[in-house]
């Protein structure tokens, strides 16, 4: 069985994937289960660009066939902002309470209908041999006025999704699965998984 090693050091983030991929003939591994212990810097200026150097630099680390992501929120009202500076958007340590305060003062003055944005992801699966998988996944909604639910982290409690009205953090998690950005990314991910399992047998 091929091992694919989860680039992440997030517990909930971690379920979720696997969860979504275990029809998939891998054994998971965590960066905890491969001894990766660095940190790499998230300093490209896309969502694809974070995801794809996390997963080349894990991949080549440990050799095995590596999976990483990048998401964000991008505020229609702030020219995209916080984008992939989302979870550092009130300081480098910033809590996500401290991020959510800095968003709610930014909107503070912005009417109902200047409130959309939507939640991006971007998967990189990334093979020993050189090839790289890429899917994208997006979630429209708008922003509120103050925090709403005790679901999720980041930004959830302050998102309201468009087919629900309800804000991530409001969600049951098997619901937020199937429509959040995550979610749809790690769905077209398998598909491409499955594709490229397929032309190896």
């Amino acid at each position: 069985m091929k091992k694919l090693v989860i680039a992440t050091g997030n517990a909930g983030k971690l379920l979720e994937i696997k969860e979504v991929f275990k029809d998939l003939p891998f054994k998971f591994l965590s960066l905890k289960d491969v001894g990766f212990e660095g940190t790499i810097e998230e300093d490209q200026d896309t969502f694809k660009g974070n995801a794809i150097k996390k997963a080349i630099e894990v991949m080549r680390y440990t050799g095995e066939i590596t999976l990483a992501d990048d998401s964000g929120l991008e505020v229609d009202a702030l020219g995209g902002k916080p984008g992939v500076f989302s979870a550092r958007f009130a300081g480098i340590n910033a809590t996500d309470e401290q991020n959510n305060e800095k968003l709610i003062q930014m909107m503070k003055d912005v009417p109902d209908a200047k409130r959309t944005a939507r939640f991006r992801c971007v998967i990189a699966v990334a093979f020993p041999g050189g090839q790289t998988l890429i899917a994208e996944g997006v979630c429209e909604g708008k922003i509120g006025y103050f925090p709403k639910g005790t679901n999720g982290f980041g930004y959830d409690p302050l998102f309201i999704v468009d087919k629900y009205n309800k804000t991530f953090a409001e969600l049951e998690q098997y619901e937020k699965n199937q429509i959040s950005h995550r979610g749809v990314a790690l769905q077209n991910m398998k598909k491409q998984l499955e594709e490229h399992l397929n032309n190896l047998r």
